[in-house]
């Protein structure tokens, strides 16, 4: 007689309970901090689909892509400029079906009625002449962040860096850069046009030339999922039509990814 007649049935419940099986329909997605409000959209929609959890980790490219170079477990990797994608695959990451997702571009924002309507840098007055002596300029940290390097990169070819260099308050990712705006503690930051979109507490002064920096693309890959195909899955579905069409709602341009 078996004395222990459930012990088959925790057997197989620990088994489907187990980390391995859990992680087949479980993927974890780095993805750059501006993409926020419309990845989780994405993923909103993809799981009423999909029998597939989706766990979204949201920061800095540069920060992301150290953690997976150190071993973190995303499966995926959605990138806010190309640069920390090819590090990643020289630091000998296995980077997987990589292709160009969306473009953004660089914004002047701010949340003061005391500043103009509408500026166009690089068309007329410099951006310092919007600040006070004591103000800086919000932005992602050139040192590291995309958004703080596309700044950079526009403020240079605009001949406004060495002016404003020292007067920038560097966030650790581009949210960072616009929280400083949406506080006031900034009277205007550069962010990405579809940062600026999703927050009411900003508006957009004007657009920097999209030749002053290089192209904002957002690449995205698979990171060593040869065997997961909940993430090939997800992966695949961010090039749908309806996935693209809600990306595009927030303000990204999907031209790269459409036929």
């Amino acid at each position: 007689m078996n004395r222990f007649p459930f012990r088959p049935l925790a057997a197989a419940l620990c088994l489907a309970l187990s980390p391995g099986v859990l992680a087949a329909d479980r993927v974890q997605v780095a993805a750059a901090a501006s993409l926020t409000d419309a990845l989780n959209e994405v993923i909103e929609v993809f799981e009423t689909e999909h029998d597939i959890e989706i766990v979204p980790v949201y920061a800095s490219s540069s920060t992301l892509a150290r953690q997976i170079a150190s071993g973190s477990p995303a499966q995926l990797f959605v990138s806010a400029n190309v640069d920390w994608m090819d590090w990643l695959e020289d630091e000998g990451v296995d980077v997987q079906a990589r292709r160009d997702l969306l473009q953004n571009r660089l914004a002047l924002v701010s949340a003061s009625d005391s500043l103009p309507a509408r500026f166009t840098p690089g068309d007329g007055e410099p951006i310092a002449s919007l600040m006070g002596d004591d103000d800086r300029l919000s932005v992602g940290d050139p040192d590291h962040v995309p958004a703080g390097i596309y700044t950079q990169q526009a403020l240079e070819a605009l001949g406004e860096w060495k002016a404003l260099e020292a007067r920038l308050a560097r966030g650790n990712d581009v949210r960072a850069a616009l929280a400083l705006v949406e506080r006031g503690e900034t009277p205007a930051g550069v962010v990405y046009q579809t940062d600026a979109f999703a927050s009411p507490a900003v508006r957009v002064l004007g657009l920097f030339p999209a030749d002053s920096h290089d192209p904002i693309t957002y690449p995205a890959a698979l990171i060593d999922a040869d065997d997961n195909a909940a993430a090939q899955t997800f992966r695949e579905w961010l090039e749908s039509d309806a996935a693209l069409d809600i990306f595009e709602a927030y303000g990204f341009d999907t031209s790269v990814s459409r036929p």
